[in-house]
């Protein structure tokens, strides 16, 4: 559940203080219809059908041929409508404060490939359906766009007049009716924390402790929830009779940013995170870069941090937010039934699982600024863009001393955080950080420091592809250490990547995932089996589109 994006919506929030609507997309496989309070939902058939017509997107994936069983098709719709409502969102300056030219949106390519990162198709291939995205964005070359159904491939001129048009705001995601509703209810004295439909909405941390005194509570048939997208990974513990909501909590969902660090309450969507730590130092700008790649869009923007973490301590969920959180030094706030504790995060993750009366907080990243601090994380997973759990996942940060320029540069402190390769939760390679501190980076070095590993990574018995995953957390280390080294190993030979220079200014390394999708087209076309071969839009796309 909530791995494919085929049943994606659009929620959309109104707070009636500051009078704004925030909108997300969502797995609904995984949305509790009683976390959906006061909340709008817009379908597939919400934004166009049959009886009002078809919204642009719809008809776009449909004159791509990028729709063929149509099973993921109202979920890829959503995604891109999503997007779309995000970046032309008034007030937003992804692609500059300019309007976009008539006709395109204020995404860009690279956002417009990154909508559907979730959505998996199993039958038409995401060439076409990429081309549907990026019609969208104001910097596409629409002649790079494959064969579709609105110009002649070749001879016509690939024009944004030829393509059902777009313009923004065209949807009312947030109707009125319930913009009043709410604003009605405004000055009502909030109902104690309910609990008459199973579902319990408590304010404070006081009241949440009031319901675990409560002589009701019993922690197999009732179930704490930010959002349930826990639920997708463990199915079948997935019996409730009462729901405690925690969203509500103030104290839960803190971001406070201070010279010292970051602090991000335990219920902070990933999402909200990633936006958080992307307008940092480079390590926190390092760590969103990761946390975009676990999930999906769709469920990040639900999926909380501290839900991630708790799997991760009580469940052996192999979490990537843990190992890239563990290596940046990061300490936690629990709520236990008696007191309130400060813990690093592999002291937290070492203790035995917790109870279900255990609350984590809140969790601080520490600033390590930028002098002398070295960050890299890593993951393999059998999807790079995410929504998929990673065979290996990495973090290593280290503090060096020295110049690096004169060829002597010394690991005064590292930590080495390795995860989900078959353990009960991530681990630091303390042998490892042991032996390289106070050394400088060598041949001899790397290589004690790659033996000392292969008898650190242990995958515990049954673990697919075992030795796989100790090869991976063995380049993850030799690439860091490389890299920290690179001035006094001279490679034997220098390798240029897919023919590029060898000694130019890549350092040897392709940054894959930065590079654009082409998904250009070369056709020849011909006549002899008329009309086998012409571009005609299928028949019920746009219905298989709509829902």
């Amino acid at each position: 559940a909530g791995g494919c994006g085929a049943c994606v919506v659009l929620i959309s929030k109104y707070d009636p203080a500051t009078d704004e609507v925030t909108e997300f997309s969502a797995s609904s496989c995984l949305t509790l219809v009683g976390s959906l309070n006061h909340c709008s939902v817009t379908t597939s058939e919400g934004i166009g059908n049959t009886r009002d017509g078809y919204h642009p997107v719809q008809q776009r994936l449909a004159g791509f041929h990028a729709s063929q069983c149509g099973f993921c098709t109202p979920g890829m719709c959503m995604s891109i409508f999503s997007s779309l409502v995000k970046a032309d969102k008034p007030g937003t300056t992804t692609a500059g404060d300019h309007a976009p030219p008539p006709g395109f949106s204020k995404l860009t390519c690279a956002e417009a490939e990154h909508a559907v990162s979730g959505n998996l198709c199993r039958c038409t291939g995401y060439r076409p359906i990429l081309d549907a995205c990026k019609s969208f964005a104001a910097d596409v070359d629409l002649e790079d766009l494959g064969l579709n159904s609105f110009w002649k491939k070749g001879t016509d001129r690939a024009d944004v007049g030829k393509l059902p048009e777009y313009s923004s705001g065209s949807v009312c995601t947030f109707p009125e009716f319930l913009k009043s509703e709410i604003k009605g209810q405004m000055n009502d004295v909030p109902a104690a924390i309910a609990g008459e439909d199973g579902w319990y909405h408590p304010r404070s941390i006081q009241e949440l402790h009031s319901l675990f005194d409560s002589n009701w509570f019993d922690e197999n048939s009732v179930k704490i929830v930010a959002s349930n997208t826990g639920a997708g990974v463990y199915k079948d513990q997935d019996l409730y009779d009462k729901y405690i909501d925690i969203k509500g909590i103030a104290e839960l969902s803190v971001i406070d940013r201070n010279s010292k660090g970051l602090e991000i309450g335990a219920a902070v969507s990933i999402s909200k995170a990633i936006e958080v730590f992307s307008d940092g130092t480079p390590v926190f700008r390092k760590i969103a870069s990761h946390l975009s790649k676990v999930a999906s869009p769709f469920v990040r923007n639900t999926a909380t941090v501290g839900g991630n973490v708790i799997m991760a301590q009580r469940l052996q969920f192999p979490s990537d937010i843990a190992t890239v959180l563990l290596a940046a030094g990061s300490t936690v706030t629990i709520q236990t039934a008696s007191k309130m504790l400060c813990l690093t995060l592999d002291e937290f993750l070492e203790q035995p699982p917790c109870d279900a009366k255990t609350i984590l907080l809140s969790i601080f990243v520490p600033d390590w600024g930028s002098d002398n601090v070295i960050f890299e994380t890593s993951r393999v997973a059998p999807r790079p863009f995410g929504n998929a759990v990673s065979y290996v996942n990495s973090a290593f940060l280290a503090r060096t001393s020295g110049d690096g320029a004169s060829g002597e540069l010394i690991i005064e402190d590292i930590c080495l955080a390795f995860g989900a390769y078959g353990v009960d939760h991530t681990t630091r390679a303390r042998k490892v950080e042991e032996f390289l501190k106070g050394q400088s980076v060598s041949a001899p070095v790397i290589l004690e420091a790659v033996r000392l590993l292969k008898d650190t990574i242990m995958p515990s018995e049954g673990t697919t592809h075992p030795e796989y995953r100790v090869s991976l957390a063995v380049s993850f280390l030799f690439s860091f250490l490389s890299s920290l080294g690179n001035n006094q190993i001279e490679p034997a030979k220098a390798i240029a990547p897919n023919g590029s220079c060898a000694n130019g200014s890549m350092n040897g390394q392709v940054a894959s995932e930065d590079l654009q999708i082409r998904s250009r087209q070369e056709l020849v076309f011909n006549d002899e089996y008329k009309p086998v071969g012409k571009p005609i839009t299928k028949s019920g796309a746009e219905l298989q589109a709509s829902g």
